[in-house]
């Protein structure tokens, strides 16, 4: 089974479900987005969310998307950079006891959170205080650490750091690693466009995109989307929601439908997704039973709050996985 190495903000989730969207307008966030917040608006969200029902998690999407494939059996890793305090070391045990190798650089700046806002109709909304996530550096990656993966996987929020993803990639494409790319938000592809556009051109073998996403990138429609981003990598991955999702590989075209699911919270779904799709690869699976794992795992983690499945839950999913 191929080794896969994931890079992102190691973050912890807040997952807050609100009654209505006038948190939302009071901190003119777009609904469905993910905000760069400060710290001290992130504390000014936290002492608002209180009346609110909170639920605490590891969170992260690259990190998310490695727990995944480390509770499915795949042989992972995770590089990031957490905070000296009890949160980083929440993070970081909650990679360890799910059997992922981790490269965690601690900081003096405090870990990073993710608040997600829960809306009743399950669309969540992030505002991101990066804290410490956002001190990865170039020049910390160490070579000998990616000699031992096979495929490289980046959460599209780092394109902020674009020196760390470029430097992350070279050495990657050095050793002869598939690097596979999620797209992260569609209000990010809008602000990072260009970086989007080179990164991809230059390294991406696999793109992960949700249909706004994809939209933001190639100004399409899924079909549309799909076979522009497919001409600049050979796995393009774009996923519409409850229809399932488009998988094109040259001129082949993979439509997967979904699984019955009672949607409590989607955050999480996309992470999981990447996580399912990346097992089947990594067992040298087609790319339509890659696309059911994917859609599968998604469907599981949108009927729990958080974007990561309790440990108790995955004996059951992973004998459904070895049945699809």
């Amino acid at each position: 089974m191929k080794k896969i190495l994931g890079t992102g903000n190691a973050l912890v989730d807040i997952v807050t479900f609100i009654e209505n969207e006038d948190l939302l307008r009071h901190f003119s966030f777009r609904k469905g987005s993910m905000q760069l917040v400060d710290l001290s608006l992130s504390e000014k969200i936290k002492k608002t969310i209180t009346e609110f029902k909170t639920v605490f998690s590891s969170g992260g999407s690259a990190a998310n998307t490695i727990h995944g494939l480390a509770m499915l059996g795949t042989p992972a890793g995770f590089i990031g950079t957490i905070g000296n305090d009890g949160t980083g070391n929440f993070f970081e045990s909650e990679l360890k006891k799910s059997g992922v190798k981790t490269y965690l650089k601690k900081s003096h700046t405090p870990t990073g959170t993710a608040v997600a806002l829960v809306t009743p109709d399950h669309e969540r909304t992030f505002a991101t205080y990066l804290g410490a996530a956002v001190e990865l550096d170039p020049a910390d990656l160490d070579l000998d650490v990616f000699r031992n993966y096979d495929i490289l996987y980046i959460e599209g929020y780092l394109i902020y750091n674009i020196d760390y993803v470029n430097r992350a990639c070279l050495i990657a494409k050095k050793l002869g690693m598939k690097i596979a790319i999620d797209l992260a938000s569609f209000n990010v592809v809008e602000e990072k466009i260009d970086e989007f556009r080179e990164t991809i051109k230059n390294y991406a073998d696999i793109v992960f995109a949700n249909r706004e996403e994809a939209k933001a990138f190639t100004g399409a429609e899924p079909e549309e989307a799909l076979r522009i981003i497919s001409e600049q990598c050979d796995i393009a991955v774009v996923k519409i929601g409850a229809e399932g999702s488009y998988i094109r590989s040259g001129s082949k075209i993979i439509k997967t439908g979904t699984f019955p699911v009672k949607c409590c919270d989607t955050t999480g779904a996309g992470d999981l997704y990447a996580a399912g799709f990346l097992y089947g690869l990594a067992k040298d699976m087609p790319l339509e039973k890659c696309g059911w794992y994917g859609t599968y795992l998604a469907a599981r983690v949108i009927e729990i709050t958080g974007a990561r499945i309790a440990p108790d839950l995955w004996p059951d999913i992973r004998k459904k996985i070895s049945e699809l």
